[in-house]
This record gives C-alpha cells, structure tokens and sequence, in this order.
C-alpha cells in the first residue's frame, strides 16, 4: 500500500452529481463540473467491481464519553447498463449493493444493515435486529438519521442520492476544487447547503461541511488518512463532527481489498439472518 495523502488530509463520503457547467473552468482546459462530480462520486463509492473492509466506530460525545462499535462492509456493483456511452464508462457509478455486518460490542453482534442503492428512484433499505430476529424495513424518510447511534447518518453509510444537489464551482486553488451543493428539495432534509473541497489530483472530498439556513457550519466531515489500495485511493480514517456539541465519530478500516468476486445474491434479506462468513472475514 502506498499512502498517497497522511494526517490532515481527507475523503469521501457523499455520493453526488451535477448538471452545471462552468464556461471560465473549460475555457482554462480544467474539467468541467459534470466531469469532476463523475470522477469524486467513482473514487468514493465505485472503485472496483466489490470491495470489502473492516471498520471499528469511535463515537465521541460532547462530554468525553466514548463507545466503540466493529464491523465488516461490503459492497458490490450492479453490471453497467448497455445505454451508458463508452466515453462514459469508465466514471459511471450505476446501482449498488451494501452489506454491513456488526460483531462488537454485545449488543449489536450479528446486527446487519442493507442497502440496495438504485439511479434515479429512492434507495431499498433494511436493518437486521438479531434480539428480535427482525428485519425492518427503513423508509427513505429515516436515511438522515443517526447510523446505530453515531455522528454519520445512514445517508452518509452508502451515499447521498444521485441527483439530489444542484453544484457550482466556488473556487479553484492549487491544491483543491471548492464545489458547493444545494437541495434540490430542501424540505427533505435539516442543511440548507454543503461544500466540498475537492483534491484535483485524486478527485478525493478532502472536506465537507454543512450550513444551517443562517449560514451556519454545524457539521464537518474529514478524513485523516487516504492510501492507495490497488490502486485506488482509499479513505482509510475518517470523522464526522457536530460543530454544535463538539461530539464526533471516527472510523479507522483495515483489511480493505477490492475485486473480491462476492456474489450478489448474498447481498439479500436472506444472508442478514445468514451471514456469509467466508467474505466478511
């Protein structure tokens, strides 16, 4: 592994796309928005045809307190449709599947959490209870709330939805593209904007950070450490804070590898109450 970003550094998490263009952007040979959404949303979520991870959650309240929660994710992509162009191809990030499988502590060994992430319709959620043996279905109502009580929501798990942000270009720096994102629909959710700045080289979110309607920050996301794994960069640690109480979640992952060859009906109701061993481990 080849670390390619180091403390101070930071990734992705949001799952985006654009359709604005910036003339001054395309007049100076830089890509326009439409191509740099494309490049940020496949190196955050669409690297590999699978990948597979182990992850252990710090939460971090505003007094000190700490809990620890492990888990193993996985994830696949649904084949790329005939319809998309060639020239296309090679950014495109279609329909996917999360599984996300929690061994420590006590209390939520052998929980399980799937995503069936879908273009252009509302994701297909659900979340194993093994106390209960139940799987509940969460409505797409529920996606920005708190992920087993952390500072990342269950949105932030898997990807905000395609399409769901109108993007413009804010700035440019050496390093960095500054994007900055509004709703579509602001009802739906609690931040009336976000930015992101983007590292030009690697297309990797190096921050994010959420505005409330005064314009307020009240949410940061970072990332500590990126390396590349295969050759793809890779968020390795990463934290989101609330700016409000100052509580934060980090999660360090390990054991990353990607073509794995997982199979896709594994990534079903079924293998919730079942989990497949042989690939979270």
């Amino acid at each position: 592994m080849k670390a390619i970003h180091t403390a101070g550094t930071f990734g992705a998490v949001l799952t985006l796309t654009v359709s604005l263009w910036s003339p001054q952007a395309q007049a100076q040979g830089a890509p326009s928005i439409d191509e740099i959404i494309e490049k940020v949303n496949h190196t955050g979520y669409c690297p590999g045809n699978d990948a597979r991870g182990e992850m252990t959650m710090t939460i971090v309240d505003g007094q000190g307190r700490k809990q620890t929660r492990e888990f193993s994710m996985m994830r696949i992509n649904d084949p790329t449709p005939d319809s998309v162009p060639e020239a296309k191809r090679a950014n495109y990030c279609g329909n996917q599947r999360y599984y996300v499988y929690f061994t420590r502590p006590a209390d939520v060994n052998k929980t399980g959490f799937l995503v069936w992430k879908k273009v252009g319709a509302d994701d297909d959620r659900w979340l194993y209870l093994p106390a209960l043996d139940l799987v509940k279905r969460i409505a797409s109502a529920d996606k920005r709330t708190s992920f087993v009580g952390s500072n990342f929501l269950y949105e932030d798990i898997s990807g905000r939805h395609i399409g769901a942000d109108t993007h413009e270009l804010a700035e440019t720096t050496d390093q960095f593209y500054v994007i900055k994102n509004t709703p579509k629909e602001p009802k739906d959710v609690e931040f009336a904007s976000y930015k992101m700045w983007v590292h030009k080289k690697t297309f990797v979110i190096v921050k994010a950070e959420f505005y409330d309607k005064q314009g307020k920050a009240y949410r940061e996301y970072k990332a500590e450490k990126v390396e590349t794994i295969q050759g793809f960069p890779t968020t390795m640690v990463q934290v989101m804070k609330d700016l409000t109480t100052g509580g934060y979640t980090q999660v360090t992952m390990s054991k990353v590898k990607y073509n794995v060859g997982i199979p896709q009906d594994i990534f079903s109701e079924r293998y919730l109450r079942n989990p497949p061993k042989q690939y979270l481990q």
